[in-house]
């Protein structure tokens, strides 16, 4: 029965993929239950994330796949892109998803607002636009990240970020992205592979910081053979525009000049918590702006939880739902849980795709010691009648002691559908022995993690 204390038990704040999968739950399980959204409900997942982005992958790889397609004796003539039809027809599938959210919402009895919520103390929240104030027992905060920018740069206010990539009027000619991050890398892809002129900016020497370093080199050069101008070690000085176009120039700190039509930061996203009113009720938050919760969701206030990546844990979408669900079912449903973030496995869509789940060598070795690597670099039988070779490369890290593989990485077509399965076994903490018992699924590319049985050494611990 609901609280009649407040006008609500539950008042989320952020419709995207965790908060709504919190209230709708809450709600079936007896809550009254209202969600903000000053946006669209679908959050960066839905609106301008992995959906899109995946739509855009998509399109990108349909030019390589005409190339390759010749190795089998087909003829590709007169082959051709059209940005607008596509664009276009991503952003209606984009919304119909979104009105899907809306409706999913409705009939399971949440009520959706379609404004800014801010917080005014532990149990209120503002409404702005409607400027009203409502109550609730509880408040769950779900705002999700932004994308960030170097607001000090000389000219950054002529550039754009991932969020408008999706709406561009007409395709560039060339573009320049401050990035190294997967988004930037998937992003550089995507453009490279529609046929404009790109180059990626990174302060690193290698792209995809924080992943496995073999996984981080395959996606550096793969990156570079898909037509990618790769400069490392530099960030951008000042950007100016020309007067007479849209051009801009890009002065890069190493003394190098880049004439584009778009720039794009690409640097990483930043938690959304700027002017939300956390401080109103004690909520406290890190230096990045995350909100701090426990293993439960619950934040320095007793009252509000958040989910998401407003709180910087793991940030991606199928993790806020299990911490939206976990949040339901300890404070609506009666059986308190959090979610485990060990092991979760997670793809990146370059081209080729990352999969990835479990620890990295490096990881592994600081944790452990001593483990051992199985690696395996090859040309899959797609790409052989080709001339456009694209190489896979698989690696288990397994624990010396126990034989366990605590972590599984991958560069190639298909690494994320292969991951998804991968991801059961390195979680349920199965052995290097277990995968070798495994019967290899002929022919595949995934059938190498199962019949890899040389341990790998590095070079220079070899002997002779």
């Amino acid at each position: 029965m609901s609280d009649t204390q407040y006008d609500y038990d539950l008042f989320t704040i952020g419709a995207g993929s965790g908060g709504v999968r919190a209230s709708r739950l809450s709600s079936l399980m007896g809550a009254k239950v209202a969600i903000a959204e000053e946006y669209r409900p679908g959050g960066t997942c839905v609106i301008r994330g992995c959906v899109p982005k995946k739509f855009m992958v998509y399109a990108s790889s349909f030019g390589k796949g005409f190339k390759h397609a010749e190795g089998y004796g087909w003829s590709a003539d007169a082959v051709s892109f059209d940005w607008p039809t596509f664009r276009d027809a991503m952003n209606a599938e984009v919304d119909r998803l979104s009105g899907i959210y809306a409706r999913n919402l409705a009939n399971a009895g949440v009520e959706l607002v379609h404004d800014r919520a801010e917080i005014v103390d532990a149990h209120t929240v503002r409404l702005v636009k409607a400027d009203r104030t409502v109550t609730a027992k509880h408040i769950l905060v779900a705002v999700g990240g932004a994308p960030n920018k170097d607001w000090t740069l000389e000219g950054v206010d002529h550039t754009i970020t991932s969020n408008e990539l999706f709406h561009l009027k007409t395709l560039p000619e060339h573009i320049v992205i401050a990035g190294g991050g997967y988004i930037a890398c998937e992003f550089a892809q995507v453009f490279a592979g529609l046929g404009v002129k790109t180059c990626l900016v990174y302060r690193g020497d290698t792209v995809l910081r924080g992943f496995d370093e073999d996984v981080r080199i395959a996606v550096h050069e793969a990156l570079k053979a898909s037509g990618v101008r790769v400069i490392t070690d530099t960030v951008f000085e000042k950007i100016v525009k020309h007067e007479d176009s849209d051009m801009k120039t890009v002065y890069l700190t190493n003394g190098v000049e880049l004439e584009a039509d778009q720039v794009v930061f690409a640097i990483g996203r930043d938690p959304y918590t700027k002017d939300l009113g956390l401080e109103n009720a004690g909520v406290e938050i890190d230096d990045k702006g995350a909100i701090k919760v426990d293993a439960y969701s619950k934040t320095t206030a007793d009252s509000i939880y958040a989910v998401g990546d407003v709180t910087n844990r793991v940030n991606l979408t199928p993790v806020a739902i299990r911490e939206g669900a976990a949040f339901a079912d300890t404070v609506f449903g009666g059986k308190p849980r959090g979610y485990d973030h060990a092991t979760i496995p997670s793809a990146v869509f370059t081209q080729p795709p990352v999969g990835t789940v479990g620890l990295s060598e490096a990881e592994a070795r600081r944790e452990y010691g001593q483990i051992d690597i199985y690696k395996s670099i090859f040309t899959p039988m797609k790409y052989m009648l080709t001339e456009q070779r694209s190489r896979m490369m698989m690696k288990l890290v397994v624990r010396a002691s126990d034989d366990v593989v605590v972590g599984c990485h991958m560069v190639g077509d298909d690494s994320p559908e292969i991951i998804q399965a991968v991801g059961i076994a390195v979680k349920a903490g199965l052995t290097k022995a277990q995968f070798d018992d495994t019967c290899a699924v002929h022919p595949s590319v995934a059938e190498e993690l199962v019949t890899m049985k040389e341990k790998w050494t590095p070079p220079e611990l070899k002997v002779g």
